[in-house]
């Protein structure tokens, strides 16, 4: 789906044509006066954005600052899933480490909804992205992130967890919350799972020891949640989990992207050495 595609769903939905485009991947993300329209890539997203659309309304009964839905279902509009939002103030800063971990804390609080939330599937688009890097990199690059991603699916299944399970959001990261006028505001819920809460934590790990995330600000991330996952047996676990599924995602972009190909070969090397110093970029 394309900006001009995305735009006659919008116009055919109801909204106008020149509202501004905020994002463009599998949703198109469109500001329409105090509104914000999400219109899904194809029909196969419909699923997936009924249940936003249900946490949003979960997540607002149960007091938790979090993007709120302006109407409470999904519409279908020449196939593509469409759903509206109350649109967010300017952020009056950046997100901090630390704002996300009292985000994290009230969402791992919560009972399971009374609806139905998917397992996190951490490594489930690795086949997908491999194959779509495909003779852009090396088979046996390939061939060793399929032993690792089989590897750890196998050590995650059988983890004993220090957290009880429940909801989480799945892409923990402060990129993922918005500071606005009355305080830290969790958005992007696409990723909400039931799983280990240890998976939310971890991420945050992972960006001090590989994307260069200053040590007090993770000391604040873990100063304000209450804990630090690195202290859990089963960390190394999780962590390396994320790093194959990391690595691999990278690799769907380097048929066409040279940089993407030097980075996903730096991230290999260093799996492959076993190397946990050597800096990761944001790609």
């Amino acid at each position: 789906m394309d900006e001009a595609q995305a735009r006659g769903v919008l116009a055919e939905a109801g909204f106008d044509r020149g509202s501004e485009l905020l994002a463009l991947g599998e949703n198109a993300v469109f500001a329409a006066g105090d509104l914000v329209v999400k219109v899904g890539r194809d029909a196969e997203l419909l699923d997936r954005a009924r249940r936003e659309l249900a946490i949003a309304v979960w997540l607002a009964g149960a007091g938790v600052p979090a993007v709120r839905a302006a109407e409470s279902e999904a519409r279908s509009v020449a196939g593509h899933p469409v759903t509206v939002w109350h649109r967010l103030p300017a952020p009056v800063r950046p997100a901090a480490p630390g704002d996300l971990a009292g985000l994290l804390r009230l969402v791992h609080a919560l009972p399971s909804p009374a609806f139905a939330l998917p397992r996190r599937e951490l490594l489930g688009g690795v086949e997908r992205w491999l194959r779509l890097a495909g003779d852009a990199i090396d088979p046996a690059d390939a061939a060793f992130l399929r032993d690792r991603r089989d590897g750890f699916a196998t050590a995650a299944a059988a983890l004993t967890p220090h957290l009880p399970r429940g909801p989480i959001h799945g892409d923990a990261l402060p990129r993922n919350v918005h500071i606005g006028p009355d305080g830290p505001v969790l958005v992007d819920l696409e990723t909400f799972s039931t799983d280990l809460r240890e998976h939310d934590l971890v991420v945050m790990a992972l960006s001090r020891d590989r994307y260069g995330l200053p040590a007090e600000a993770y000391d604040a991330f873990t100063r304000t949640y209450g804990w630090d996952v690195r202290e859990w047996d089963g960390c190394g676990v999780l962590r390396g989990a994320r790093e194959t599924a990391s690595c691999a995602w990278v690799s769907q972009h380097a048929p066409s992207n040279p940089k993407a190909l030097a980075e996903f070969e730096r991230r290999v090397a260093s799996l492959r050495d076993g190397d946990e110093t050597v800096r990761w970029y944001p790609f």
